[in-house]
């Protein structure tokens, strides 16, 4: 598999398949996984922040994925194998206690650990994966893991799980277990996204639905460009910025930033006791009120107008909540001046991807420009794909 271009060019990476995985897991284990399942990254098209206000997010599904291939064992302990890592990780119950497993495997005792507190009984399993999701990128790599475990594990040990649960014992596993104070979008996206839509989700109430999202239905399509400077939300900056959202909200008297309204936003701002946190409640509110907009102009068809939300939604990530870098904003600039309708970063900040809507046809040439902008600028080569949406997790064989 080509990894950096939509048509085939630069980065070579290892293409997560039900055919790597299985003959993998027959090398190491002797007999047959008893299937294979998968869960994929996401790109949030737009709705940056917002899901721990209690806002609203509008992610889709993207072809790159973990795969995994499992089967029983039985004696009640899980033994894990990454490809990417060349790492095999064997845990048990004694375990299952936050901290006590550590780096990737976390998140895949993290799943076990999270279904046992929501009161499940969890099959011991030999579990082998791949993932083609890029790390760091803000793809949400890590949620793809865990969706894709706890698919396979709740296959495996015959439980009856509704999918938006699932999303959020997922959730429950990043937060409590790894230790990434998150959101519900990325492991909404990974669980219940369907291909050729994006997901609108209400993070208060958890309503959601489909919209749909052909872009090559009006000459459209979507770049999406790794930087390749990585980033992490087990970060400082990642929660100092909810801390401030928090604190924000209660001066302001409400549940959460979901509940300041454009229309109140000025006489919001005007109680608020600096100007730090005056900018990254202005962010949480306009975004909010982009993403409904964003959903209104899918609903109609009318997808070319998306470009001019994803630009704003740049700006106010980039001034008022500061989460860009140097290197996501000279990607923004330059798709643009390339030929992209709009563009912003994606994910939670400090590095990772961009998105741009481009002419169909045309995200080589944006990417080569921003590519040719990095050379000059001293920074690394980055990598590119088309942003195809796809399917959520599911089992494959």
């Amino acid at each position: 598999m080509v990894r950096t271009s939509a048509r085939g060019r630069a980065e070579t990476a290892e293409a997560a398949t039900p055919e790597a995985v299985t003959e993998a897991f027959v090398q190491q284990l002797g007999h047959d996984p008893v299937g294979v399942w998968a869960a994929p990254g996401r790109v949030n098209l737009i709705g940056e922040h917002t899901d721990y206000n209690d806002g609203f997010v509008m992610p889709f599904a993207l072809a790159e994925q973990v795969v995994v291939a499992a089967a029983p064992r039985e004696d009640g302990r899980w033994g894990v194998r990454s490809l990417n890592r060349r790492q095999t990780v064997t845990f048990g119950p004694q375990d299952l206690v936050p901290g006590r497993v550590e780096g990737w495997a976390a998140y895949v005792a993290g799943v076990v650990w999270a279904l046992a507190e929501a009161g499940h009984t969890v099959q011991g399993a030999d579990l082998v994966l791949t993932s083609d999701v890029p790390v760091g990128a803000g793809l949400s790599s890590s949620a793809a893991l865990e969706c894709a475990v706890l698919t396979a594990l709740v296959d495996l040990s015959g439980l009856e799980v509704a999918p938006l649960d699932r999303a959020r014992i997922a959730r429950r596993c990043e937060n409590a277990y790894v230790g990434a104070p998150t959101g519900l979008l990325d492991q909404a996206a990974s669980t219940l996204c369907e291909a050729d839509n994006a997901l609108f989700l209400d993070c208060r109430s958890a309503d959601h639905r489909q919209v749909p999202l052909d872009l090559s239905s009006v000459g459209l399509e979507l770049l999406v460009l790794d930087t390749k400077t990585p980033h992490s939300h087990v970060t400082s900056e990642y929660g100092d910025r909810r801390r401030t959202c928090d604190e924000a909200a209660k001066i302001l008297g409400v549940a959460a930033l979901r509940d300041v309204s454009l229309d109140d936003l000025d006489d919001a701002l005007s109680r608020l006791p600096d100007d730090v946190m005056r900018r990254r409640v202005r962010h949480v509110v306009t975004e909010d009120a982009r993403v409904l907009e964003a959903v209104e102009v899918a609903d109609d068809g009318r997808l070319a107008d998306l470009a001019p939300l994803l630009d704003a939604s740049h700006t106010s990530m980039r001034d008022d909540f500061e989460i860009t870098v140097p290197t996501v904003d000279l990607a923004v600039e330059t798709a643009r001046a390339a030929g992209a309708h709009g563009a912003r970063m994606t994910g939670g900040g400090f590095g990772g991807c961009i998105i741009a809507l481009v002419p169909v046809g045309s995200a080589d040439e944006v990417g080569r420009a921003v590519a040719a902008a990095f050379d000059e600028a001293g920074y690394g080569a980055p990598a590119w794909f088309l942003g195809v949406p796809s399917a959520g997790a599911r089992r494959l064989v």
